[in-house]
């Protein structure tokens, strides 16, 4: 009897072994594609990522293009004043810091020098003329505009570089305030001299 038992004990065993592999195989298969599953999910998702973030830069590249394309920009300084100008091919017009050139600048003179680039080169009439300008005052501003207009007058069309070069449109005036010094009133005046 014990050794029938013993037989029974050890063919159950044998069959709790072979019933435990299979399980096992099973239970990795299931597992295996689970796992599959989760890694395809999570790089599908990364691979979105990825490629949501090279399109967003193609297309902002492409709109900076465009917009590039629509306007050249050119940048005039004079004195302690900065103008940042762009020309658009459309209908004329003028537009400085929001305004009209009449409401910035409401001296003729000033209309006059911010005009004479396209008056040399024969362009009036042609661009609408959108300024960004600040610091400095009215002489300043009007001569860091007519700078800037300049340069974005070369930029469209090179041939007008001999022209503007000759009117001295395209030269940058250096000139600034000179610095006050100590023991002086200003840059350069003293105080008055007393023989006694």
């Amino acid at each position: 009897m014990a050794v029938k038992k013993e037989k029974k004990i050890k063919k159950t065993t044998a069959i709790k072994k072979e019933v435990k592999e299979e399980v096992k195989e099973e239970v990795k298969k299931e597992v295996k594609e689970e796992v599959k599953k989760e890694v395809k999910k999570e790089m599908k998702k990364e691979v979105k990522k990825e490629t949501k973030k090279e399109v967003k830069k193609e297309t902002k590249k492409e709109v900076k293009k465009e917009v590039k394309k629509r306007y050249t920009e050119a940048i005039g300084r004079r004195k302690s004043a900065v103008a940042r100008v762009r020309l658009i091919k459309d209908k004329p017009g003028f537009v400085i810091n929001g305004k009209t050139m009449e409401e910035y600048f409401p001296l003729p003179d000033c209309h006059k020098k911010i005009l004479d680039p396209f008056r040399a080169t024969d362009l009036e009439n042609s661009f609408f003329v959108s300024v960004k300008t600040n610091g400095g005052g009215v002489t300043g501003q009007t001569e860091a505009i007519r700078l800037g207009i300049s340069r974005c007058l070369v930029k469209i069309d090179e041939n007008l570089k001999p022209v503007l070069r000759k009117a001295g449109f395209l030269t940058r005036d250096a000139r600034i305030v000179e610095r006050k010094k100590y023991g002086l009133k200003k840059a350069r005046k003293a105080a008055q001299w007393s023989k006694r």
